[in-house]
């Protein structure tokens, strides 16, 4: 019924598709762009996430190096941060704002950043209903014998457990780029002209996670207009 629906591809997929590209690219573009620039003190990612971290106190916290790209994350439960091998080792204005990005995050556990830790309490319910929403629909096609209304009701409640995720990270991160960004400026790290390089690496990234909180409302906007519309 619903994922069979011509609407739904029109209204949701598609147009959430479009946006996840556009914000992947844009990424991309921009990452490339200033992993090019070299910036002028020569520092490596991993060095100025370390500064950084000295700086704050945080000097038994380690800085590892990861596969992948843009892999890169903090990880709370190990008090680790984690960075991929281009930002541990780049010496560009991108590797650094990325690697002070991350360090960010470093910081707002160490403060307890209320918006921090209550994403951080989310992310075991989440991990349940990323896989519990579409099984309930699953269900409910085939089980409902003329009341899959109700079950999409109840995918609806779980599925608005992931939209609040992706609504709470917003601030998350975008708090995280701004410690980052200060830090940078207030140690020296980064010079005067170097800034805009900087920040417009560090708004691309966060552009990634606006178009995963817009991808998650108009899913949910159209599963409870599936559930008032059901005449199943």
């Amino acid at each position: 019924m619903i994922f069979g629906d011509y609407k739904y591809y029109l209204v949701v997929f598609l147009p959430g598709l479009l946006i996840g590209l556009w914000a992947q690219f844009r990424l991309m573009s921009t990452y490339k762009r200033y992993s090019q620039e070299p910036i002028a003190n020569g520092m490596t990612g991993a060095q100025a996430a370390r500064h950084i971290l000295d700086r704050a106190g945080l000097v038994d916290m380690p800085v590892e190096e990861v596969d992948g790209h843009l892999t890169d994350h903090y990880d709370p439960t190990k008090k680790m941060l984690c960075l991929s091998s281009d930002n541990y080792h780049g010496q560009s204005l991108a590797a650094v704002g990325v690697a002070a990005h991350e360090a960010g995050h470093a910081l707002q556990d160490q403060v307890g950043y209320s918006m921090f830790n209550l994403r951080m309490a989310l992310v075991p319910i989440t991990k349940f209903a990323s896989m519990a929403w579409m099984g309930i629909l699953l269900a409910g096609m085939f089980l409902a014998h003329g009341h899959l209304g109700k079950f999409i009701w109840i995918a609806v409640a779980i599925f608005g457990v992931l939209t609040l995720f992706q609504l709470i990270t917003l601030p998350v991160e975008y708090d995280a780029s701004a410690r980052a960004k200060e830090q940078l400026v207030r140690l020296g790290l980064v010079r005067e002209d170097e800034r805009a390089g900087i920040s417009k690496v560090l708004h691309a990234a966060a552009l990634t996670y606006v178009a995963a909180l817009v991808n998650s409302v108009l899913e949910l906007l159209y599963l409870v207009t599936a559930a008032r519309d059901d005449r199943s």
